[in-house]
């Protein structure tokens, strides 16, 4: 082997040792950025679920509210009917 091919054979390595160093670098970004996608993406399932189950107790309260606003109206009208009509 001359001193031409060992010159260019370290080259070689060398640059296939940078590509290698930015490979593993690019691949431990990319590891670190998915790492706190799947913790968001935890959190916005955490965050539906307690939607999930919310829903249910808003409309026991606005069905609550709803009896309540027929019986004033009703109320109302008896008042009403008993002043004028009475």
């Amino acid at each position: 082997m001359s001193f031409k091919q060992a010159k260019d054979l370290v080259e070689r390595m060398e640059f296939s040792e940078i590509a290698l160093k930015r490979a593993v670098s690019t691949l431990d970004k990319s590891t670190k950025i998915f790492d706190k996608s799947s913790r968001d993406f935890d959190n916005t399932l955490k965050q539906q679920e307690d939607i999930l189950t919310r829903i249910p107790q808003a409309n026991k309260k606005i069905s609550y509210m709803f009896i309540a606003v027929a019986i004033n109206i009703g109320f109302i009208l008896g008042l009403v009917i008993g002043k004028y009509v009475l």
